[in-house]
């Protein structure tokens, strides 16, 4: 049976009530990232056995692997082989990895996805696990979903809720109706142990940065009484952006894709303008991570303290509290979780003030070691730059003096690394 939602006095299908498993031979065809059922992404380690999707936004990350056309949901693998598989990985540790569900491939809010997500969180529950958490959707949260989500005991949960004024259907065509903000309204209104967060992306030039539409996401946020609001621009890759223009959509950024979101620097100071001229209490923050952990009054887990320019938004205590706990690892330390994790002991790194350098680690690794030790590592190829965030540089005019920087930085570990093998 697939269930429908009516939008602006459309019956749109929105995916079965009861998955099957995707045959051998379909899965077999599918890209191979697409077809990886847990990654290490930087918000958590990331658990995907369940991909399609009908909701057509036409930013989504599907583009980029061939997946968009999958509207219907499926599995990949039982969900009781799943949380083993999940619980099994080299890179989970109880009551301290991150996790995220159902955040690459479909929205964990669908009919046929929310039993699937729900018995994730019950039986990692079940286990004791403390873990935080992390379920991003844009759909239906009701009372009854809000009553089983808080009667969690130990897993820590945040629901993000996508939301970015983007009243453009042809992006976006859940935007014809108020489905994700009455969702916010909901979740925040029966939230008591659950965090909930306004997930303000993606911030786009033509799409949603006008004054009229901050205000009115703003608006939401305050009236809902959201924990936080997290914002973040535009995954600009061609894939996506040949999709919207084959739409009639205005693209920003023309024809320079890039690795990162794109978020310029005159784009970041709007948005920060415009929370702090609007006079909200809800705190703002750049990084997801950032958001979660405050919600549940505990430091950044992925250490961006460690990256100051990032943190002068937010509330003094989580600045305290981050302070506090953000120490820079010992050489030994950072070796010895190299060795737990399982990986190359050769691997060349330098623990530097806020961060550590490595070189060919790999963005899954690097990510799994970040969380593991709460300190920032940066692939020395794609070092942050000051007042960029860690997005791409697209927006961004570097100083001779930031490129010398970014120089030397390559040279300090090329050095560091030579030393090593002497």
């Amino acid at each position: 049976m697939t269930e429908s939602v009516l939008i602006n006095g459309a019956t749109i299908p929105v995916g079965p009530n009861n998955l099957r498993v995707m045959p051998d031979e379909q899965q077999s065809g599918l890209d191979p990232y697409m077809a990886q059922i847990i990654t290490n992404r930087k918000s958590g380690l990331s658990l995907n056995h369940v991909i399609g999707c009908p909701l057509d936004c036409g930013y989504c990350v599907r583009h980029f692997w061939g997946n968009f056309e999958q509207k219907t949901p499926q599995l990949l693998i039982t969900t009781e082989e799943a949380v083993e598989m999940l619980t099994g990985h080299e890179a989970f540790r109880p009551h301290s990895t991150p996790i995220q569900l159902f955040n690459k491939a479909t929205d964990p809010m669908l009919p046929g996805v929310k039993p699937h997500t729900f018995a994730v969180l019950e039986e990692l529950d079940r286990r004791g696990m403390t873990n935080l958490v992390l379920i991003i959707t844009r759909f239906h949260v009701s009372k009854a979903d809000m009553a089983r989500f808080e009667s969690l005991e130990h897993v820590r949960v945040t629901l993000l809720f996508t939301y970015s004024g983007i009243a453009d259907a042809r992006v976006e065509p859940i935007a014809k109706s108020r489905t994700t903000v009455k969702s916010i309204e909901t979740a925040a209104a029966l939230s008591e142990r659950t965090g909930v967060i306004l997930y303000w992306r993606p911030i786009t030039p033509g799409w949603n940065d006008d004054p009229a539409t901050l205000r009115h996401v703003l608006d939401v946020a305050d009236r809902a009484g959201v924990d936080a609001l997290v914002f973040t621009g535009y995954y600009h890759k061609e894939e996506n952006a040949d999709y919207l223009r084959g739409q009639g959509v205005e693209v920003p950024y023309e024809d320079d894709y890039q690795r990162r979101k794109v978020m310029p620097e005159e784009l970041d100071a709007k948005v920060v303008a415009a929370w702090r001229e609007h006079g909200t209490s809800v705190p703002l923050f750049r990084k997801t991570s950032c958001g979660v952990t405050y919600a549940h009054d505990v430091p950044d887990y992925n250490g961006h303290w460690g990256v100051p320019e990032l943190c002068d938004i937010c509330p003094a205590k989580q600045r305290q509290l981050c302070a506090d706990n953000h120490h820079a690892p010992t050489e030994d330390e950072f070796r010895n979780v190299l060795a737990e994790l399982e990986y190359d002991p050769d691997t060349p790194f330098l623990v530097e003030d806020g961060h550590i350098l490595t070189h060919a680690l790999g963005e899954q690794r690097r990510y799994a070691i970040q969380h593991t030790l709460g300190y920032q590592v940066w692939e020395v190829d794609h070092p942050h730059v000051h007042r960029a965030h860690g997005r791409t540089l697209k927006g961004y005019e570097l100083s001779e003096d930031e490129r010398r920087q970014l120089d030397e930085a390559r040279e300090r570990l090329h050095a560091a690394a030579r030393h090593e093998d002497d």
